[in-house]
């Protein structure tokens, strides 16, 4: 396989795992970076031997340069995706697709219109965790699903994270912050959804930040905290989804899928590995099950290995911008749901992507795994 060339636009927090991951694949070449803040991109580029500092607009132009890997903000994200379509480069993004629902739908249509491909984060459905979860539900492990739960409860981000405010503003909230990883993940093992109803709620119109370096600051928030989705999937199966700022303390499972002969319980979908455990009713009460997979330590970069391969195999994206779009519009369904005490009708619709082959090592880095 020819070397795929990558130029990253962003050098915040998230880019150093991408920038050690992409050294692992021999294929992939981060030959570009840069960031509004100069000094990120230099400090990038001289920690991980990167040949060229460039501004997104110079990337865009370069005609060595294959993909764009977009880690800006989210507010950003469609802007520069759509840029960088528009000048012929394929994009993956870091999630969401996008903060607006017709800014997601601009982006899979100029990758349309433009013969490219767009892929997107979250990934983590690719790490042993998630894809031994798919192997057994395809080898019918709990025979016909026929639900689903999913849970993410917690405090908020005021008491830890160094600059928490985005995370109460438009774009923000529990849905839109980690939703992408829950939904990706159901999506993954159980297919589309066809439609979707919710409640949304706000503890507290303000919050305090705690963390350095803007303690005692407030924060008025502007999102629902506390999100409350129900699923109707387009197989049949139903499922439940809350998300939750607004916890102190939870001990709900992360995700479960229940089926006619059995149950399975899905570990976190923010991590690439974790604990797989199935419920039998001829059994002995929950058993864990080893795992199938590899990559089960923080693997982000395997999604755009991916989506690397596909470019030069003309086959579709594992974690591809349709499935992202769909997760979006998901998430905007629920809050319009709850606005209007309806029910929503998806738009688009997705299929599940394809597993990764049972057995492979996460310690092999070669374009063979994505086939």
């Amino acid at each position: 396989m020819e070397k795929v060339n990558i130029g990253v636009v962003g050098c915040g927090n998230i880019s150093d795992i991408y920038f050690k991951n992409c050294r692992k694949f021999d294929f992939l070449e981060v030959k570009a970076c840069g960031d509004l803040v100069s000094e990120k991109a230099e400090e990038s580029a001289e920690k991980y031997d990167i040949e060229y500092i460039m501004t997104a607009e110079e990337m865009f132009a370069d005609q060595q340069l294959d993909i764009i890997l977009n880690l800006t903000t989210p507010g950003a994200h469609a802007e520069i995706c759509l840029k960088a379509l528009e000048a012929g480069k394929h994009v993956y993004v870091e999630k969401p697709l996008a903060v607006e629902k017709s800014a997601g739908q601009k982006i899979i249509a100029k990758a349309a219109q433009k013969g490219l491909l767009v892929g997107t984060a979250p990934d983590t459905f690719l790490g042993g965790g998630l894809q031994t979860c798919r192997k057994l539900i395809d080898d019918g492990w709990i025979g016909e699903p026929v639900g689903a739960t999913a849970f993410m409860m917690g405090r908020g981000h005021e008491s830890w994270h160094p600059d928490p405010e985005f995370y109460y503003k438009k774009g923000g909230g529990p849905m839109f912050d980690m939703g992408p990883y829950y939904l990706t993940a159901l999506i993954s093992l159980l297919g589309g959804v066809q439609e979707v109803t919710g409640m949304t709620g706000t503890a507290f119109s303000e919050r305090t930040i705690t963390s350095e370096p803007k303690y005692g600051k407030k924060i008025e928030v502007e999102v629902p905290t506390h999100v409350n989705g129900l699923l109707k999937f387009a197989g049949g199966v139903t499922g439940n989804i809350i998300t939750s700022f607004d916890v102190w303390q939870a001990q709900l499972p992360r995700i479960e899928i229940y089926g006619t002969d059995g149950s399975l319980s899905v570990p976190d979908p923010n991590t690439f590995g974790g604990e797989v455990k199935i419920f039998k009713p001829d059994g002995e009460g929950w058993q864990k099950v080893p795992l199938t997979h590899g990559f089960t330590e923080n693997s982000r970069g395997l999604g755009l290995a991916d989506l690397a391969v596909a470019t030069q195999k003309n086959r579709s994206v594992r974690a591809s911008g349709e499935m992202a779009l769909h997760v979006l519009e998901i998430m905007h369904g629920f809050h319009e749901a709850a606005d209007q005490g309806t029910h929503c009708e998806l738009e688009s619709s997705v299929e599940r992507p394809e597993p990764l082959p049972a057995g492979i090592s996460g310690l092999n880095y070669s374009a063979e795994l994505f086939m």
